[in-house]
């Protein structure tokens, strides 16, 4: 195993990280109010007493349960990224999970909930 990220580098990764998940709770916050706070109605922007076409009715659903995907994946990312916290508290951020050698500044900065290394990376999805 290589040396570890020093006190100072492991700070700018956390700010990192808290950035992400400051992004993400505005991108959820978004998705929820769009999606789940409004009726069909005001979602289409149709405010009349007349009734749905099937059509408007399918789209609609369909785009409502699109942004309920999204906001799943956003949870997804919002655990990872709070596991990466954890491993950065516990001195074992930037460790690759398989070979156990240092993840690269440049690979975790664009991500920061990166468990693997480049190379191992590759071999999982190549499997």
């Amino acid at each position: 195993m290589k040396k570890k990220f020093s006190k100072k580098d492991l700070k700018e990764f956390k700010k990192i990280v808290l950035k992400k998940k400051e992004e993400i709770f505005e991108d959820f916050k978004h998705i929820s109010d769009d999606t789940l706070r409004k009726s069909q109605k005001e979602a289409s922007g149709d405010i009349s007493g007349y009734t749905y076409h099937m059509a408007d009715v399918a789209t609609d659903n369909y785009d409502r349960e699109f942004s309920l995907g999204l906001a799943s994946n956003e949870r997804k990312v919002l655990y990872e990224l709070d596991d990466a916290l954890k491993r950065i508290e516990d001195g074992s951020f930037g460790v690759c999970d398989d070979c156990k050698s240092q993840i690269t500044k440049i690979r975790l900065k664009a991500v920061p909930s990166a468990r693997l290394c480049i190379k191992c990376q590759q071999k999982r999805e190549k499997r």
